[in-house]
């Protein structure tokens, strides 16, 4: 199968997990996009689902299929969310971002009672690292940020637009995108940019997943994972 068909059948074999009557978080990027049509298609064939999008793209994506999504101010628990992701290594650790809405993404499968990630064969890794990983910064700090962040080791470059200028998030911050080269503990990484200052969000979710569906040649590979860590 091309990536794209790997991609799609990643997509298909997830919302065979929706129910009708569910609370569902829609993710962001190209493989949760699929996901969003055939939701879409589901819909308009009857099932009866709430979305709750990730960023702005997809809310506006779901609401043109006519899917009905709310905000955090109308739902406390979302039953499953289900979304890509840019590596995911044997433990269900993720590296997230390329699309810039790690933040949201983060804080919805946070409230999220299953996560189902979903990706073409080449996103399984042995080790977290060869995607560079993006880093959210309010504007404020970037430039005092960046000395911080090579200090871990990184090579930290700020996200630009096609046009040159800077990309900025829906909430309006900047990414770094950051070069660690094969991220040997994705724990202490977390935790170490979780509480710098000026550091809004990080990619790296870990203890987030709980069933990985991964595309390949051969169809879809099914990954439980067994034992979730927090952050």
């Amino acid at each position: 199968m091309t990536e794209d068909e790997q991609k799609q059948a990643a997509a298909e074999k997830a919302v065979e997990y929706i129910e009708d009557g569910m609370i569902v978080g829609l993710g962001t990027g190209s493989t949760a996009a699929k996901m969003v049509d055939l939701v879409g298609a589901k819909v308009a064939a009857g099932l009866k689902i709430t979305g709750v999008p990730t960023s702005e793209a997809t809310a506006e994506k779901a609401r043109n299929l006519g899917i009905p999504v709310v905000g955090l101010d109308e739902v406390n628990v979302i039953d499953l969310t289900i979304d890509g992701t840019d590596e995911v290594d044997p433990e269900g650790r993720l590296s997230k971002g390329g699309g810039g809405a790690h933040l949201r993404e983060k804080i919805v499968a946070a409230l999220s009672d299953r996560m189902i990630v979903i990706a073409e064969a080449k996103k399984k890794v042995a080790q977290l690292g060869a995607f560079k990983l993006p880093v959210e910064v309010i504007r404020f700090a970037a430039p005092a940020l960046k000395p911080r962040l090579e200090a871990l080791g990184c090579t930290p470059t700020l996200r630009l637009k096609k046009d040159g200028t800077s990309f900025t998030t829906d909430e309006g911050n900047y990414i770094y995108d950051c070069d660690f080269g094969k991220i040997d503990e994705p724990e202490d990484l977390a935790l170490t940019l979780s509480i710098m200052p000026g550091v809004v969000e990080h990619g790296l979710f870990i203890g987030f997943a709980d069933l990985v569906l991964i595309g390949n040649d051969e169809g879809v590979e099914v990954i439980e994972i067994e034992t979730k860590q927090a952050e």
